[in-house]
């Protein structure tokens, strides 16, 4: 079976750091690039990050350049969002995907094939 856990969410309080995981079973992730989305309540979901099968490419939305890293460890089939300086704006269930074109590097939430259940982060004093 196919799936996709997040951990790592939680409170935070501006500018800080977290550091989110997602593990992969079933999935070898040398086939699969991956991606990380948010949703805020009440907004649409958001492409953050994504990165190629490879670790090649990697890709960030404007609003998270600078500040977030995605990186995969394929041997422990996990993907990892680090998230610096976080700002409230941050707040949103994030939610890992898995995207068949391994070579690709996608933001785009209609190319996704798998989806995990997501993991709350918020960002407030």
């Amino acid at each position: 079976q196919l799936q996709l856990v997040e951990s790592g969410g939680g409170l935070v309080l501006p500018g800080g750091s977290l550091r989110l995981s997602c593990a992969a079973s079933g999935f070898d992730l040398d086939y699969f690039a991956m991606a990380w989305f948010r949703q805020a309540p009440g907004k649409e979901r958001e492409g953050v990050a994504c990165i190629s099968s490879s670790g090649g490419r990697r890709n960030y939305a404007d609003t998270v350049k600078g500040r977030f890293t995605i990186s995969t460890d394929n041997a422990k089939s996990t993907v990892h969002l680090q998230m610096n300086n976080l700002l409230p704006e941050d707040t949103a269930v994030y939610y890992c995907a898995a995207d068949s074109l391994p070579g690709w590097c996608r933001i785009d939430y209609t190319a996704m094939d798998y989806w995990g259940k997501g993991t709350l982060v918020t960002v407030s004093s």
